[in-house]
């Protein structure tokens, strides 16, 4: 028993570890410049989109870690946790879709002949 309890505390460290690095990432994408030639008053740039949606995965990550204690301290029901890992876990593959997409386009880029 006393070995899960370890386990989770170094997945929990882990963690906050990986959320750390995270929030360092979306930090740095400032510097991103828009796709329509640098006039960015006419709508939001490629930089602040991607910045939300990595804001928007962050924050569903941090809730289900949050989740996630309150229920190792009996303060959550079985309910709450599974809702908030299916959020974190569709917010997650949509990410991830949206990456798979912008490497095939980027592949497609370079496939161009010049």
């Amino acid at each position: 028993m006393d070995l899960k309890a370890v386990d989770a505390a170094n997945a929990y460290g882990q963690a906050l570890k990986n959320r750390d690095s995270a929030s360092s990432l979306e930090d740095g994408i400032g510097g991103v410049g828009s796709l329509d030639g640098g006039n960015a008053s006419s709508g939001n740039s490629f930089g602040d989109a991607l910045k939300e949606v990595i804001g928007s995965t962050s924050e569903a990550v941090k809730a289900t870690e949050k989740t996630g204690i309150q229920a190792l301290n009996n303060e959550a029901e079985l309910v709450d946790v599974i809702t908030t890992v299916q959020n974190a876990e569709m917010v997650l593959e949509t990410v991830v879709a949206v990456r798979d997409r912008v490497i095939s386009a980027y592949q497609d880029i370079i496939k161009m002949p010049i």
